[in-house]
């Protein structure tokens, strides 16, 4: 059978499929006639096995369908993450400046209240979108959360091995750590 080139590919692939039906058939006088139970167990099993691959192509679906899902969720929570760290050194500057207007005892300055107005609000705000800071001040040095900067000698034998002081604040996003805590550590 030629081709024509006017038959889209749909006919022409109908067509050889009839081509590959016509040269498997048999005819009923070139062979004996099979036993019927015999010709119906071979389409029960091709029917077994196309059940079957059936069944494991929807697991399959189903199975990417969750995992799509649960990778947009954590995007989603993630997304926001360079941001939260573009924001980090403002939170850092805000803590300064706290800390400094609170060494020269000056917490009743109008500036400084709105500063730590501004500050707290910041804070809150950030707070809700799932950032929290570690202050890992006398807890045990854990190198997965902390970065060590420098080692001194502990003020007291219960401080050997701990977190004495925070240079930089770490932070986590939604339980991820964004910025590990550098701290100095008592030895």
């Amino acid at each position: 059978m030629t081709k024509n080139k006017d038959h889209s590919p749909e006919e022409t692939m109908d067509q050889d499929q009839d081509m590959l039906h016509e040269d498997n058939f048999t005819h009923p006088h070139d062979e004996q006639p099979q036993d019927t139970v015999s010709s119906t167990s071979g389409t029960g099993g091709e029917s077994e096995d196309l059940k079957d691959k059936y069944l494991r192509l929807f697991a399959e679906f189903d199975n990417f369908k969750k995992r799509n899902i649960r990778e947009r969720l954590d995007l989603m929570k993630s997304a926001s993450q360079d941001m939260m760290t573009a924001i980090l050194p403002v939170l850092d500057d805000f803590d300064r400046a706290q800390k400094n207007a609170e060494a020269q005892e000056r917490t009743d300055d109008p500036v400084l209240e709105g500063l730590l107005l501004v500050h707290s609000k910041l804070s809150g705000i950030l707070k809700q979108k799932g950032l929290e800071d570690m202050d890992p001040v006398g807890e045990d040095f854990d190198p997965e959360l902390h970065e060590a900067i420098t080692e001194i000698p502990a003020p007291s034998p219960e401080l050997k091995g701990k977190v004495i002081d925070t240079i930089e604040k770490g932070y986590l996003l939604n339980d991820k750590i964004i910025r590990y805590a550098k701290v100095v550590v008592g030895s």
